[in-house]
């Protein structure tokens, strides 16, 4: 995927751009009628990702028209009257574009203004960032942070909790299990409020998201627990 910015006035924005892409792995960006130099400001923005600068390719809006899928970003949402800018929520353009092989370009407007309507014609679709009603707009930085988050998010080999092995069902069961033994030996006012408390450790327990590390450490406590008199 190429990282399109049309007309940036900022050459601040611009390194803080690159720096956004290096951090999630794409290398590739595209300045249409740049406003700004790539300058000392641009390379100090970009700290690490210089190389994206030095390479960076400058260019007009006929490179639109060799990408398969165009990806515009706007602010402003549309209805029913303005078909152009009902747009899509940066989780389901992740999704949307998880398995596809073409070439496709996140395209990011002016710093003050964004995309044009003519503009939005040319994408295929267009996302937006859900942010707060008195202040819409994010810096362009912020806004690609989230959406290349989001994408990269949707690609399995990037997943943290990939590198953990969380607990089974049976695991989670043998924790059930403990916990009855050790609220079995507890004094409760009432069959109803010991009842209570398993139907809360229960539910505790399944959207806790338990490594298997976690879960063997658990059970090792509950059975000190249970060996005491």
């Amino acid at each position: 995927m190429d990282i399109v910015l049309i007309e940036p006035k900022t050459s601040g924005n611009v390194g803080a751009i690159a720096r956004v892409m290096k951090n999630f792995g794409f290398k590739n960006l595209i300045l249409i009628n740049p406003k700004c130099e790539i300058n000392k400001e641009a390379l100090n923005r970009a700290s690490h990702a210089r190389d994206i600068l030095e390479k960076v390719k400058i260019t007009d809006m006929n490179c639109l028209k060799k990408y398969d899928c165009k990806i515009g970003t706007t602010a402003k949402i549309g209805n029913d009257y303005n078909i152009l800018r009902i747009p899509l929520l940066p989780k389901e353009m992740a999704e949307k574009i998880k398995k596809t092989k073409n070439k496709t370009a996140l395209i990011l407007g002016r710093e003050e203004t964004g995309l044009k309507n003519s503009e939005l014609k040319q994408c295929d679709f267009v996302v937006t960032i859900p942010t707060d009603k008195k202040y819409k707009t994010m810096n362009i930085s912020h806004s690609l942070a989230i959406l290349l988050y989001e994408i990269n998010e949707t690609k399995d080999e990037n997943r943290i909790t990939k590198t953990f092995k969380t607990a089974t069902k049976k695991e989670k069961d043998r924790i059930m299990e403990l916990l009855d033994n050790a609220m079995d030996k507890m004094d409760f006012p009432t069959e109803s409020k010991k009842e209570t408390q398993r139907k809360l450790w229960k539910k505790l327990i399944g959207k806790s998201n338990l490594t298997r590390r976690e879960s063997f450490a658990l059970m090792g406590f509950l059975k000190r627990i249970e060996k005491l008199k």
